[in-house]
């Protein structure tokens, strides 16, 4: 595997690829890298002939200043890693690389952007995911980009983004994958505390309480949602929000008749901002 750190050392590392008529997969990443992100090189490595591994702490889609500086990194750990997972290439630019002096351009995707984590986090966030990744697939020109379905509304945002600029790039999403206990993998895990630890897997249990509620024909999809509040609640999490809503549109549902149905979940669990969610069919 080689790392390299400029756009045009990443364009001349692919160029004899691409005129080879090699498959390139693009696994876009912040470090700090986990199982969850070994599936998505894995899944890259079975269907691309060339897995590009981009580990960029992305500043845009930060609004707390304090939430940045504690991303963990560590890049011997993720280049292990994503070696093992199959990677054949590591792009991490720096700073200047990606947003250089006098770097004016903004890429908003409007509408799906605006709910959930958009609603919690501010347009701050999405405005920057859209913008670092149309950068990353300029920079790296892949045939297809790969991630987790843990971030569903980043998946949904990408795809929106995708279609509306025609960006030649399949957008394939990954399953989440999970500790032994149920708790999705994420790098923020690690912050947790021990206590904390065990008190994020109400999360899990918030989201089989929807879909227990969803099976067991609830005629009304608030009452499927306060199924879930109550596991919350008794340990003491106020999420930011428990949501049913379109895979698609991520708008609420009417109906518990309609199908499918994303059950979205965020909350602090200690100093810890954890995401997760659960799609209903």
């Amino acid at each position: 595997m080689t790392t390299v750190r400029t756009v045009a050392d990443l364009r001349a590392a692919l160029a004899p690829e691409r005129a080879a008529g090699r498959r390139i997969g693009l696994v876009p990443t912040m470090g700090a890298l986990h199982d969850g992100h070994a599936a998505l090189i894995r899944a890259a490595a079975a269907e691309c002939d060339v897995v590009v591994v981009s580990v960029f702490v992305n500043p845009r889609q930060f609004e707390d200043a304090g939430d940045l500086a504690a991303y963990p990194r560590d890049e011997v750990r993720d280049a292990e890693l994503a070696r093992n997972a199959g990677a054949d290439l590591m792009f991490i630019p720096n700073l200047d690389e990606v947003y250089p002096t006098g770097f004016a351009t903004s890429v908003r995707v409007t509408g799906v952007s605006e709910t959930l984590e958009g609603a919690a986090r501010g347009p701050v966030h999405f405005d920057g995911v859209a913008t670092v990744v149309t950068k990353l697939f300029t920079m790296t020109g892949p045939d297809a980009a790969y991630f987790g379905r843990k971030d569903a509304q980043q998946v949904v945002v990408v795809r929106r983004l995708v279609t509306d600029l025609n960006l030649p790039v399949e957008i394939r999403a990954i399953d989440t994958v999970r500790e032994p206990d149920g708790l999705a993998l994420s790098s923020r895990n690690v912050r947790l505390t021990a206590n904390d630890r065990s008190r994020a897997l109400v999360l899990r249990r918030a989201l089989q309480a929807v879909r227990t509620a969803y099976e067991s024909n609830a005629r009304d999809p608030e009452e499927a949602r306060e199924a879930g509040m109550i596991p919350l609640r008794e340990q003491g999490i106020e999420p930011e929000y428990l949501a049913l809503v379109d895979p698609d549109t991520l708008q609420p549902v009417a109906s518990m008749a309609e199908r499918p149905v994303l059950v979205a979940v965020a909350a602090k669990v200690g100093d810890v901002r954890l995401i997760d969610n659960e799609l209903l069919s």
